[in-house]
């Protein structure tokens, strides 16, 4: 199984960089007000690339961090010691 994953990861790498080698032309990014960016287009989709992952997570903040406290919440003070134990009693999913 490790071989397998060995030999999908290289496949990638080896795939990314043809594609980055074929694709070394200058790209020219047009911004407002007449400014303009020249770089090689493999380096503007990877900072497209980049700013959509940022972009993606700081909109996903918000809410791991609602989930993450309604989670801290929910868990019973009983079950964070680990001296505590457990009975058939107790709820198991705090209802």
């Amino acid at each position: 199984m490790w071989l397998l994953q060995l030999v999908l990861k290289a496949a990638i790498f080896f795939t990314l960089f043809a594609f980055a080698l074929n694709n070394q032309h200058d790209a020219v990014v047009h911004f407002f007000f007449g400014t303009t960016w020249n770089a090689p287009l493999v380096l503007v989709l990877l900072t497209v690339f980049v700013m959509g992952v940022a972009v993606g997570v700081m909109g996903m903040v918000p809410r791991w961090w609602k989930h993450r406290r309604l989670a801290h919440m929910a868990t019973p003070a009983s079950s964070l010691s680990a001296t505590t134990a457990t009975t058939s009693a107790d709820p198991t999913h705090g209802i």
